[in-house]
């Protein structure tokens, strides 16, 4: 947990789930200077009394500090990340504020029917920010003020032409301590022509029992223009099963590899769960144009396993992310396969692919007691760990 200090005053904050051993904050210099500009913009303070918005407010920092404030219409955070919405509910709880100080909706929700205040914390992916501008420029008018922050390394000439694009004519500021702010003033009838999310494309002859087959993509979603060379390794060696049994599509971006084991299976009950509901909008719509009638799935946002019922999975498959917003770790990984242990019954299987230099092996033989290679190449591996 670290202190963040402002004009509006200091706020413990922290990342979701907390660990003491992150060293990575909850917020940096551009979330302060957003709110250094909302306060004292030359001309006066920004009129925050009517309906505010903030897209992407990744650990709630911004949404936590125009709360305290009390303001007569409580702020509405647009967030990707079921992990970004358990942490602004803990850094409301830990500043004194109630949970339901801060409207949270999801990027697959409906935006609020006006929009007086737009505050854009720039996501890594610039197709999301394409995609959640096309959703709510209709909600924006004229007298909406449009502020935009990232850090410098964050905000490029693709990101300017897309806010001036679909939003109107924009400017950035100077550079104070690495962070940049980004000025949108909306104009009237943009021709912004129609979002171009979701995208579909045909998966390649060699994946396996899904070869051929088209897969939906929403804006942000991992590998969503081709299918990413690990998720191919792993869809080339899944286990043969049959009968009933319980799977789980864990992380499970657009859902191919839960869509192959439910076509493998038509048996099976599967989960797919991730923390993004982009990759989720895009698993369901995957599983839906593509799944055989009869065949049982659930959709998940969650934190890993978390809150899954212990001894209940019988196969369970992982393709770990090693990032964490711009943050490289095993932290995640670690989560889930430790997750994945509680949730599997005695005898149920774990299968992971990942980079070979990660060496999940040797967690996974910590974990488990065991380990199995079952193929790999130059580049990836996968694993096999059985629950005994």
């Amino acid at each position: 947990m670290d202190r963040m200090t402002t004009a509006r005053g200091d706020f413990d904050l922290a990342r979701f789930p907390e660990d003491p051993r992150d060293q990575l904050r909850a917020w940096d210099a551009a979330d302060v200077y957003l709110l250094r500009h909302l306060d004292e913009r030359e001309g006066g303070p920004v009129d925050l009394s009517g309906t505010v918005v903030v897209l992407c407010d990744r650990w709630g920092a911004l949404v936590t500090a125009l709360a305290a404030r009390r303001p007569a219409h409580r702020p509405v955070q647009i967030s990707d990340s079921f992990l970004g919405q358990q942490a602004t509910l803990a850094n409301l709880k830990r500043n004194g504020l109630d949970a339901d100080a801060v409207r949270l909706r999801t990027t697959r929700d409906a935006p609020p029917d006006r929009i007086d205040v737009l505050l854009v914390r720039v996501p890594k992916s610039l197709a999301l920010l394409e995609d959640q501008l096309h959703r709510l420029a209709p909600y924006v008018h004229e007298g909406t003020v449009v502020v935009g922050t990232g850090m410098v390394t964050e905000i490029h000439t693709s990101t300017l032409k897309v806010f001036e694009r679909l939003l109107g004519p924009t400017r950035t500021s100077l550079a104070v301590r690495k962070a940049r702010l980004i000025f949108c003033s909306p104009g009237p009838g943009l021709p912004r022509g129609v979002d171009p999310w979701p995208r579909s494309h045909a998966l390649p002859a060699d994946a396996g029992v899904v070869s051929g087959l088209t897969v939906v993509n929403h804006a942000g979603v991992f590998s969503a223009e081709r299918l990413d060379a690990g998720t191919r390794l792993l869809l080339r060696n899944l286990p043969t099963r049959t009968g009933p049994e319980h799977v789980v599509d864990l992380g499970c971006g657009n859902g191919v590899i839960g869509l192959a084991a439910a076509l493998a299976n038509d048996e099976a009950e599967v989960t797919f769960i991730d923390e993004s509901y982009q990759a989720l909008a895009s698993a369901e719509a995957t599983f839906r144009a593509n799944a055989p009638a009869g065949v049982t799935a659930r959709f998940v946002a969650a934190d890993g396993l978390s809150g899954f019922p212990p001894g209940t999975a019988d196969l369970i498959l992982n393709n770990p992310p090693f990032h964490s917003h711009r943050g490289r770790t095993d932290a995640t990984a670690w989560r889930m396969f430790n997750g994945s242990r509680a949730a599997l019954r005695r005898g149920g299987e774990l299968w992971v692919v990942g980079n070979r230099h990660l060496g999940y092996h040797v967690k996974l033989r910590r974990l488990f007691g065991n380990c199995e290679v079952v193929a790999s190449d130059p580049k990836f591996v996968v694993l096999r760990a059985v629950k005994r």
